[in-house]
């Protein structure tokens, strides 16, 4: 059996389970979904979102990308963010990257990687605003560590700074932000930030006076 057809057989017997567990499993989640979740992870194989969290499909609104990024040109994640904030009206947004993050070590090193210098670049700038606080840190690994918690916090920050969300704290007081770190080494999931719904910004100059205006 090929690599890919064993996918196949395992998908046929997950849908068995889920349907001995609960028949109207599949018939409950034709019609609707009503997350209450927007989770905006890393691609990484390593960190399936509904798996460590122990969630349902249907339970989170899911995008990922290259090092959990939130840039306010990316016509993908803002698209994802607006469905999951204005029209499923989900809860909390959460920013989860993982220690040991591949596109943020790349993004510390000089190597060129090609295309995807233009995306780790907005890592770099990061590593830039924080610099005198990551090379006062002697160790490689805790330095690469340190700016991968750095970077989720600013990923969430850059959450805050959308018209998207501010917009929804203005008229639903939600979603709230979230800021996460997850642990390959024992699977475990910390907390890094929180930013509540209607929380004053880092800076003034973020926040939008006109919010009926789309930006």
């Amino acid at each position: 059996m090929q690599q890919y057809e064993q996918l196949l057989k395992s998908n046929k017997d997950w849908a068995e389970r889920m349907v001995q567990q609960d028949p109207m499993f599949f018939e409950n989640l034709v019609d609707v979904q009503r997350p209450a979740f927007l989770w905006i992870g890393c691609a990484d194989s390593r960190v399936p979102p509904n798996e460590i969290t122990g969630t349902r499909p249907g339970d989170i609104f899911i995008h990922r990308n290259v090092a959990n990024l939130v840039i306010h040109t990316d016509m993908n994640m803002l698209s994802v963010l607006q469905y999951a904030v204005e029209v499923l009206e989900v809860k909390h947004v959460i920013v989860c990257g993982h220690y040991g993050c591949g596109g943020v070590k790349a993004a510390m090193s000089r190597h060129s990687f090609g295309l995807i210098n233009k995306w780790l670049r907005h890592i770099k700038d990061v590593y830039r605003l924080h610099v005198d606080e990551l090379a006062s840190i002697e160790s490689d690994e805790a330095r690469l560590n340190r700016l991968i918690e750095i970077n989720i916090m600013e990923q969430v920050n850059n959450l805050a700074d959308t018209s998207i969300i501010q917009r929804a704290w203005k008229a639903r007081n939600a979603p709230h932000l979230h800021g996460w770190v997850y642990d390959l080494h024992n699977g475990i999931i910390n907390p890094l930030i929180e930013i509540p719904a209607n929380s004053k910004l880092e800076h003034e100059i973020y926040e939008y006076d006109d919010l009926d205006v789309q930006h």
